[in-house]
């Protein structure tokens, strides 16, 4: 290895290595930090991993970095997920695909099988493409302006580089470890690890791309309505604040939200202003991060109205779903339960004291 290629590779560990403390710093208070400090960690065992001559590192060293290289796909998946999905949590099956790289791996360091390299290979590469998946899936209901034009640059990125990163491996012997493109591979990571840092540096971009730790911790207690004097709200113009009376107008007089297919470009339609500026008068001035969690805020009061009310207990659960905007009663019933805890008919009984009721 070269003189400027081992400096390349050092400066981008460097980098992750720092982009891990400053992540560190916040991650009992923020989770997201926990998990983007995983991922800079696990790339950063990459690329002392994947360097030529690593090989001949001492086991005791050698293996943890193996090790660490390993969950890398499973990272970015729990990363992408972390940093995209406002409602995410981390589960069982998070781990589970995690432990399975890491046992590939540990095979790996044995003997080399065709079959547990392709599973190894076709495991990674689901991974990859569930992280990209959950990094451009929601942008069209995402209300945080940066983090939406981010998506698609994160995504395209992310998916040449990593999955022309695996295809090596098959593609030619050493992969990108081999002396013809090692150098190249050096410098394309410290360039994008070095843009990444930059922009999570950022104030405007920290601070769409990763909830703040009092947003992370409030996202399923944010308000089903509107507040309904804007002054809290972070420098309200106008504009924004006609805009705010021409909304409430609209989803607490109009209904709107009771349309099963509402979609912001619609509600921006009948608003007759442009996308970005509704986007920034939900996010910005009212705090919210997902259109769709959004308006199912106020789908879920009006459900909740009906099923405490005693004169609506012969009512089907379907029609109040329906009534309220759902599209269907099994994302209603899911939608429900993580409101309130409990599920409509539950809710019906404790709040009517057990009068009759239609379950459907």
């Amino acid at each position: 290895m070269s003189t400027l290629e081992a400096a390349l590779r050092g400066g981008a560990v460097v980098i992750l290595l720092f982009r891990v403390a400053v992540a560190a710093r916040d991650a009992r208070r923020n989770p997201v930090s926990r998990y983007t400090a995983f991922l800079a960690l696990t790339i950063a065992a990459y690329i002392v991993d994947s360097a030529p001559g690593s090989d001949a590192l001492a086991p005791p060293l050698r293996m943890p970095v193996h090790i660490a290289n390993a969950w890398m796909p499973a990272a970015f998946w729990i990363a992408m997920s972390a940093i995209f999905v406002d409602e995410f949590r981390l589960r069982w099956y998070h781990w589970l695909a995690g432990l399975a790289l890491m046992g590939f791996a540990l095979i790996d360091t044995v003997r080399h099988p065709m079959s547990v390299n392709v599973a190894h290979t076709c495991l990674s590469v689901s991974l990859l493409l569930l992280g990209i998946w959950n990094v451009l899936s929601g942008r069209a209901t995402d209300l945080v302006e940066n983090r939406r034009r981010l998506r698609v640059w994160y995504a395209m990125i992310t998916a040449l580089y990593s999955l022309f990163t695996i295809g090596s491996d098959w593609l030619w012997p050493g992969g990108l470890s081999a002396a013809s493109v090692s150098l190249a591979n050096a410098a394309s990571l410290t360039a994008l690890i070095f843009l990444f840092a930059v922009l999570g540096t950022l104030p405007s971009a920290e601070t769409s791309l990763v909830p703040a730790p009092v947003l992370a911790g409030s996202l399923t207690r944010q308000p089903a309505t509107i507040p309904p004097e804007p002054q809290s709200a972070p420098s309200v113009t106008e504009p924004d604040a006609a805009g705010l009376t021409a909304l409430r107008r609209m989803l607490d007089h109009d209904k709107v939200f009771r349309e099963p297919d509402l979609s912001i470009a619609t509600l921006s339609q009948k608003l007759d202003i442009p996308e970005y500026r509704l986007r920034h008068l939900i996010n910005r001035q009212l705090g919210h991060r997902n259109f769709s969690a959004f308006v199912n805020g106020y789908r879920l009061a009006e459900a909740e109205a009906a099923l405490s009310d005693p004169g609506q207990a012969a009512v089907p659960i379907l029609t109040i779903a329906l009534d309220a905007g759902f599209g269907s009663i099994g994302p209603f019933n899911r939608a429900f339960k993580a409101h309130t805890g409990l599920t409509p008919s539950e809710y019906r009984r404790a709040r009517t004291g057990g009068v009759a009721e239609a379950e459907t």
